[in-house]
């Protein structure tokens, strides 16, 4: 029993340790961004810095590891950019 509370109190220190700095608070948006989604408008820009599509909404973005394709879904709609630049903001 006494074994169980040492280490119930460990994880509350470590947890209220981390519970302050930006590496946590990220990853807690990072997990409620792949959850729900966020409300986010993604501007998609030609080679001249054109403004080309704009889209809004509440969406999750998936970038591969080359980054040259972004994915996601939007309205019930899959949507694909390829080797294009695409800047996302949270709304």
């Amino acid at each position: 029993m006494k074994r169980k509370l040492l280490i119930m109190a460990a994880a509350l220190a470590v947890l209220f340790v981390l519970a302050g700095c930006e590496s946590w608070d990220r990853a807690v948006k990072d997990f409620g961004s792949n959850i729900n989604g966020l409300q986010r408008v993604a501007t998609v820009y030609d080679q001249g810095g054109n403004a080309i599509k704009t889209y809004k909404g509440k969406f999750d973005v998936e970038v591969n590891e080359y980054g040259n394709k972004i994915k996601f879904d939007l309205d019930g709609k899959r949507i694909l950019i390829y080797n294009a630049t695409v800047i996302v903001e949270e709304e």
